[in-house]
């Protein structure tokens, strides 16, 4: 083999692996959002999650990517160990879409193909249309790689030293081993199985010797979902196990079923193409194993539950805030209630302050054009979502707590102030994503509307400094002045939407503009509601 046959090999290569990469990072893209919802929703009974488990990943065409969306969704408990089982098998018939459009007889148009998708991606400017150009180009891409990689072995069909050691992997064990080895380094199935199917279509490989190679390469690809549940739940783990042991007793089974009956001969006899005749063997593995342990799923994940039972683990963190709360003051119920309250109240002065940031932020982002603080607000939401979260389970065990009526008054309107700080959270975030939103369309507000929006974030400010003085200030003073602070942000608001609508007569303000500008003032106005309703809290809070 030459130097220029080696360096054509690895172009033709890295073209396959390019063209499918494209191809699905394409589909996900296209597909990706309601895939997943998809994927959510319609788990309801076995037969119907093995359909969507194997139309998901033949429109993405990667087994990986949707055992990685349901390792994720186990772990984030939007589907259960029980649900991922059938999602799985319909993953791995699924999967074999790929091999099958690889086996089509397509070469000598390849060039032509992605030519196509290149011109729809450079010549079009639609989002969705070019990404059917991606998906279309990397069918191309792959097929021109396939041809550089089968014109670059011929020369190996007169080695020896290459043919002796092909015949080596018509014994079960090496076969196995090498497909499973070098599917979880490229961690792609499909990829593997279509340099497979080059070595087959360029006589370096038997059908003998390919089965074996095929077989492992279903047991490699669970490599990717191996790495996915690093770090997550005993429940996503569970998940990666079942698909480890659905491709190994698939194997299992068709080893021994290809050692004691003709199967390879009668795979041949279906057609003369060799790449076609992996493609089918590949099928067969995948539809045939599903069929057979689609009665024993449950049993697949009551195995997994016993090959990684559940740790004797430290308490949740709600559980061990409640449980110190109780040991240190056992001595009197009441006791363990007021120092809940007290926890409860500090939380959520920090959960105001992150709010209050975000709200100051995204005015700026809007004012100033800036989005450089963009991933900080994000990160800020987040926290003010766990926030909320957590503290909800920490008020639903300190109500069940033997508590005084004002402890009780208080700790349901400590529940309704997290609740209000959650939506300002929110109203923030969408005043951030107008400032995005108007950078990405080259759009500007007129010098009158953003004097006003920086009048917006004066009285937001204010009033938010006032809800955070809680401790230094008596409860009605502040319900006082956020009562004066709701009402101006009302009157203003009616205010800037008449001057808003003069502006649009006037001719002084893009339509779209005229549209997020009325947003804004909607989510200004609701951040004003929700300020009243926390300081209305205010006073029942303070005299716990």
């Amino acid at each position: 083999m030459t130097i220029e046959s080696i360096f054509t090999l690895f172009g033709g290569l890295a073209l396959f692996l390019y063209g499918m990469h494209m191809m699905s990072s394409n589909l996900e893209v296209l597909a990706g959002n309601r895939m997943k919802d998809i994927l959510e929703k319609l788990t309801s009974n076995r037969i119907l999650g093995v359909i969507v488990g194997a139309v998901i990943t033949a429109v993405i065409q990667s087994s990986s990517a949707t055992t990685v969306m349901v390792v994720g969704f186990v772990n984030s408990g939007l589907m259960t160990l029980r649900q991922a089982v059938w999602i799985i098998m319909g993953a791995n018939i699924g999967t074999t879409i790929t091999g099958q459009l690889i086996a089509l007889d397509v070469g000598l148009i390849a060039p032509m193909i992605a030519f196509i998708g290149v011109a729809l991606i450079v010549f079009l400017k639609n989002k969705k249309v070019q990404c059917a150009g991606g998906i279309i180009a990397g069918l191309g891409i792959l097929f021109v790689g396939m041809n550089l990689m089968s014109d670059s072995m011929h020369p190996l069909r007169e080695s020896q030293v290459f043919i002796d050691l092909m015949t080596q992997f018509k014994n079960p064990l090496i076969g196995i081993l090498v497909g499973m080895v070098f599917t979880a380094i490229i961690q792609s199935s499909s990829a593997s199985v279509g340099i497979l199917q080059t070595l087959a279509v360029s006589g370096l490989i038997g059908l003998d010797g390919a089965v074996f190679v095929l077989f492992g390469q279903n047991i490699g690809t669970c490599i990717t979902a191996v790495l996915a549940s690093i770090g997550t739940s005993r429940s996503a783990k569970r998940t990666t196990i079942i698909h480890l042991m659905f491709n190994i007793i698939g194997t299992i089974l068709f080893v021994i079923f290809t050692l004691t009956t003709p199967f390879v001969t009668w795979m041949q006899g279906l057609t003369d193409s060799p790449t076609a005749q992996i493609a089918n063997v590949h099928t067969i593995f995948n539809i045939t194993t599903s069929l057979c342990l689609l009665p024993f799923g449950g049993y697949l994940a009551t195995i997994a539950e016993r090959i990684l039972p559940d740790k004797k683990s430290a308490a949740p963190d709600e559980e061990r805030w409640f449980n110190d709360l109780v040991n240190s003051h056992s001595h009197h119920p009441l006791g363990v209630s007021t120092m809940a309250i007290k926890t409860l109240k500090e939380d959520m002065q920090k959960m105001l302050l992150l709010a209050s940031k975000n709200v100051e932020l995204s005015f700026d982002a809007i004012i100033y054009s800036d989005l450089s603080n963009l991933a900080d607000i994000e990160q800020r939401e987040e926290e003010i979502d766990l926030y909320n979260a957590k503290l909800a389970r920490r008020i639903s065990k300190v109500l069940a707590l033997e508590q005084s009526y004002n402890d009780t008054i208080a700790t349901n309107q400590i529940y309704k102030v997290i609740g209000n700080l959650e939506r300002v959270g929110d109203h923030a975030m969408n005043l951030a994503e107008f400032a995005k939103h108007l950078q990405k369309r080259n759009l500007h507000l007129s010098e009158a509307a953003l004097d006003e929006v920086h009048e917006m974030k004066k009285i937001c400010m204010t009033a938010l400094q006032d809800l955070t003085d809680f401790e230094d200030k008596d409860s009605h003073q502040i319900l006082g002045e956020i009562t004066i602070f709701e009402q101006q942000i009302d009157d203003t608001t009616k205010l800037y939407r008449q001057n808003q609508i003069d502006r649009i007569r006037r001719g002084c303000c893009h339509v779209e503009t005229s549209i997020l500008y009325s947003e804004m003032l909607t989510d200004y106005e609701r951040i004003g509601d929700h300020l009243l309703n926390i300081a209305e809290a205010y006073p029942d809070i303070q005299n716990d």
